[in-house]
């Protein structure tokens, strides 16, 4: 399952926006205010929207109008991916899915929801969810509900009710298994994690809990480390192997029980008998050992966003961390997926041309670009130019606040 394009509308500064052809791995830059983190949100707020409640969601951004973009105080929020899925007898198919949040008496509530895929190019498309204001249709998926050959008129149909117009029929439906493409669309959009690593919430020596994926803010560091080092422990020594190339010095990484119920990260240098706790080693240190964990995950999130991850981090790394970023993605984990923002000339140079987008902000709002369509940019990579220090030199036209 992954996602091939975005379109958004009306949300914050994204009045009009359309990513297509989206890779494994992909890399967002440009200048400060231009729209980096917001579209990052956009996959935030739709994991919201589906946890909670799309009033909920809104809430948690300070309300619609600090939402929507300026000047579409009475418009809809609209948010659509074309995702593939993947059906028994091995069909894959892309369906898109269309969510409208929008104000209804001054109160949050989804304005229309679609599940829909096309037979082929041409053909109408079958929506398999079509909800308005909490009211709608379903689609049960039998076993030929996505042949070539099939019928619209003969996919049978349950008309739903939802219990408020602010949660999605997603939510609703999606974990009924007689409404498969639902189901695993759920199922993708909760494995998401938007990383917001502080790594004052990772120094500390947590409450023992389980803890089988790194939190989004990093504060199960050592929990995580934990479960790596006691069940998946050719996984924690390639990380421990990684760790010790990356950063001089670092002879042995550990978690241990203190003794009152919670556990500790320690971090032994090669000079030294005995380890310093997390909470007494350097940010770049911590940084490195939380991502290297995070991208280790045994059961790896199908959509992980990453913003800015040179932070504290040597720019000798970030080489290193790119290459590890890209690895997650894609291939070695069956379908993965990166979302990256940086400033980093030194970690966008070991990046794909296909990989990076820039953006750009004309009167309020974001455009975006991606670097390989630019024939400039491309002619220029081939002959051997780094894309960082294009950046740098200013040919991502737009992209540098100066």
């Amino acid at each position: 399952m992954r996602i091939h394009s975005i379109r958004v509308k009306n949300f914050k500064s994204l009045q009009n926006v359309h990513i297509k052809d989206v890779p494994e791995f992909s890399v967002f830059i440009g200048a400060n205010g231009t729209g980096k983190t917001t579209l990052i949100d956009v996959f935030g707020f739709l994991r919201d929207c589906l946890s909670g409640s799309a009033r909920s969601a809104v809430q948690k951004r300070a309300g619609f109008a600090q939402l929507v973009s300026r000047g579409q105080e009475k418009e809809t929020i609209e948010i659509e991916l074309k995702v593939q899925l993947d059906f028994s007898k091995k069909k894959s198919r892309l369906v898109t899915y269309a969510l409208g949040v929008g104000e209804v008496g001054r109160k949050v509530q989804v304005r229309f929801e679609r599940l829909s895929w096309k037979r082929g190019s041409y053909g109408r498309p079958f929506n398999f969810l079509d909800f308005k204001d909490g009211k709608g249709v379903a689609v049960v998926e039998g076993e030929g509900a996505f042949g070539e050959d099939v019928r619209e008129e003969d996919l049978e149909r349950d008309e739903e009710t939802l219990d408020s117009p602010d949660i999605l029929a997603l939510k609703a439906l999606g974990n009924l298994k007689r409404f498969e493409a639902a189901s695993q669309l759920r199922d993708l959009i909760e494995g998401w994690s938007v990383s917001d690593f502080h790594i004052e919430k990772a120094r500390p020596e947590p409450d023992a809990a389980p803890a089988e994926h790194l939190n989004e803010d990093g504060s199960n560091l050592a929990l995580y480390a934990q479960y790596l080092a006691e069940d998946h422990r050719d996984i924690f020594s390639n990380l421990l192997e990684k760790m010790q190339d990356r950063v001089p010095g670092v002879a042995e990484v550990s978690p241990e029980d203190i003794g009152d119920g919670r556990i500790a990260l320690r971090f032994r240098d090669a000079a030294f008998d005995r380890g310093f706790l997390a909470r007494y080693v350097s940010d770049g240190t911590i940084k490195m050992f939380a991502y290297l964990a995070l991208l280790a995950d045994p059961d790896p999130h199908p959509l992980l966003c990453i913003e800015e991850p040179e932070n504290q981090l040597y720019p000798n790394l970030l080489p290193v961390l790119a290459e590890e970023i890209a690895s997650y993605a894609g291939v070695r984990h069956g379908g993965a997926q990166v979302f990256v923002t940086t400033h980093s000339p030194d970690f966008l140079s070991h990046v794909p041309l296909e990989s990076i987008f820039w953006l750009e902000k004309h009167d309020g709002f974001t455009t975006i670009r991606k670097a390989a369509d630019d024939e400039m940019l491309a002619n220029l990579v081939a002959e051997g130019q780094r894309p960082g220090w294009l950046w740098r030199e200013g040919w991502f036209k737009g992209a540098d606040p100066l």
